[in-house]
């Protein structure tokens, strides 16, 4: 999976990943780093990580960073800002959790940083999804002008399934231009860029609705629709077979709303089937849906 996503990031144009290492994430940089159209570097840490990859996109290359979900904490002062400044050219965030703790200290699940920091977040559930999320996530950065997570697991990152192999994209730079009211986060020209990013989760909730990213797989038994994302749609797979009613979110922030209405209408009952915190489930009951999630299945 780790390989994917740095197949993703070399295929979409990416000039340069700055990272912190921490496992599961660290084979990221280290794959990317085989290409020699990324500059890649080990920063102090990751706040110095993802502030040199925001400069890079500032200057106008899409750029990536990529830590550990511990490593989102230390990086979390310049993300909140960068969330309301924007980017420039595409900016790539890869955070890897670890459910399970093979390899951490904690179990914090990542999902809501992106919540808080009101930051689009991408969730690929193979290999192949990887590499194409990666390459999603840049086009979403610029489109919506806004830093993207892609986020990863332990069974994910370090899982193999087969991929195809794109061409790379070579962008021109985009074109740096000076604006201090948009970059420049003192509170005079901070308070009128939180109207834009609430407007631009407006848009990407609509976005939601729409794309493929989110996909309803209806089978032959709808008497229960499962709800998921990432590795846990392969876990619903191998347990439930080709006849599960399945609607797989590829993008879970922000989370569709209609979309979800009309799956569960489809079916007679409704699992959440997430790992870590209950953050669709509270989602689907927010929207007024009697769920099954974290009562069933454990924290």
């Amino acid at each position: 999976g780790n390989e994917a996503v740095a197949r993703g990031l070399y295929e979409a144009g990416c000039s340069l990943i700055s990272s912190y290492p921490g496992t599961p994430s660290t084979e990221i940089t280290e794959q990317a780093a085989r290409y020699d159209e990324i500059y890649c570097e080990w920063a102090p840490n990751e706040k110095v990580a993802m502030e040199v990859a925001f400069g890079a996109a500032l200057a106008g290359k899409r750029s990536a960073c990529v830590m550990k979900h511990v490593g989102v904490n230390v990086a979390a002062d310049p993300l909140f800002t960068i969330a309301y400044t924007g980017i420039n050219a595409g900016l790539v965030i890869c955070v890897a959790d670890d459910p399970g703790m093979h390899s951490s200290q904690n179990e914090q699940d990542s999902r809501h940083y992106a919540v808080s920091a009101k930051i689009p977040m991408l969730e690929p559930a193979d290999s192949e999804e990887a590499r194409l999320f990666a390459k999603r996530a840049f086009q979403l950065s610029e489109e919506y002008d806004t830093p993207v997570f892609l986020k990863l697991c332990t069974r994910i990152s370090h899982s193999q399934s087969l991929v195809e192999e794109g061409q790379r994209e070579d962008l021109p730079p985009r074109p740096y231009v000076k604006d201090i009211a948009k970059y420049v986060m003192v509170p005079g020209n901070a308070r009128p860029r939180h109207p834009i990013v609430e407007e631009r989760t407006r848009r990407l909730t609509a976005y939601a609705e729409t794309t493929d990213l989110n996909r309803e797989e209806l089978g032959e038994d709808t008497s229960l629709g499962i709800i998921t994302s990432s590795t846990c749609y392969q876990y619903a797979r191998e347990v439930f077979g080709e006849k599960a009613s399945i609607l797989k979110l590829g993008l879970v922030n922000p989370l569709p709303r209609q979309k979800i209405l009309d799956f569960a209408a489809k079916v007679d009952r409704l699992l959440v089937l997430e790992e870590l915190d209950p953050v669709i489930e509270e989602h689907c009951r927010n929207l007024g849906l009697t769920v099954q999630g974290k009562d069933a299945l454990p924290l």
